[in-house]
């Protein structure tokens, strides 16, 4: 038992693991709280788009001297408002105009990155250093993250509407297409926020997985927030503790995790239904 307290307590004497954890808990919860809606309205690949879109923007933001967050930010509006022009003025489907735009700017990203001399570390931009985390990092991180938590639940309600039935949201009224662009942009300032814990590429995992999990465990969406923020912060700072323990990458330890809860959460739901039939099948059957 005392060993196991040590495993936990250990990190925490560190100042550089202090940060990392906080760090953590800010993203994972920001990142839970989003996912629900990326889940409900099945943008998981805009995320992504999103997410890898950011690579040219830090590259040219380094370049003119302008805080790297600055050039993600605008980087990543730019990938959504080029894939709603294409899709609006084009026969091709969503799914392939964010599939032609985010690896055309992943690409287009990853040649000016070769070409210009920075001393930002490519593995860190692609897979995260949360340990690594500065303090103006971490003030960054809180800034950002925190602005995004904090209009997302002041327009829970809304947000929740236009993602489950934008026409519906559209009749009683609602700014659909502002809704839309303000869920991009906070998208797109919740990857910034996350690019320190884990990077350009993992990013998407956790914009994903805590709502698909919290999804297949609930059927109310408070209850959803909640389940998705339980799960995200869990691995997020367990994820951490055991990438400190190993010497590890932080970023795949924490996706690693995230992928873990899927399967338990998938396991689970599938027996859940499974009892729930074989219960209707006897109460079904006629007695003898």
């Amino acid at each position: 038992m005392d060993s196991v307290l040590q495993w936990f307590i250990e990190p925490f004497v560190y100042p550089f693991m202090q940060r990392a954890i906080l760090a953590a808990i800010v993203t994972g919860v920001v990142c839970a709280v989003l996912s629900c809606y990326l889940v409900l309205k099945g943008w998981s690949l805009m995320g992504d788009a999103i997410s890898h879109a950011v690579l040219p923007g830090i590259v040219l933001a380094f370049v003119m001297g302008i805080p790297l967050v600055i050039g993600a930010f605008l980087s990543g509006i730019f990938c959504s408002i080029a894939t709603g022009y294409l899709k609006e003025n084009s026969r091709v489907k969503e799914d392939t105009v964010m599939g032609i735009v985010f690896s055309g700017m992943f690409a287009f990203g990853l040649v000016l990155f070769a070409r210009v001399d920075t001393d930002q570390h490519l593995s860190h931009i692609l897979f995260g250093n949360i340990l690594g985390i500065t303090d103006g990092e971490l003030q960054q991180t809180l800034w950002i993250a925190g602005f995004a938590l904090a209009v997302v639940l002041l327009k829970r309600k809304d947000f929740m509407l236009y993602c489950f039935d934008p026409n519906h949201a559209r009749v009683v009224g609602l700014p659909v297409r502002v809704l839309h662009y303000g869920l991009l942009c906070l998208l797109a300032l919740t990857i910034v926020a996350s690019l320190q814990a884990v990077g350009v590429i993992l990013v998407i995992a956790m914009l994903i997985a805590p709502g698909i999990i919290a999804f297949m465990l609930c059927r109310s969406f408070d209850r959803m927030l909640l389940v998705a923020t339980i799960a995200s912060v869990f691995s997020c700072v367990v994820g951490t503790l055991i990438s400190f323990h190993i010497d590890g990458a932080t970023g795949p330890c924490i996706v690693i995790l995230q992928a873990i809860l899927f399967v338990i959460a998938l396991l689970y739901s599938n027996f859940k239904s499974s009892q729930y039939a074989k219960t209707n099948l006897s109460t079904q059957q006629p007695d003898a």
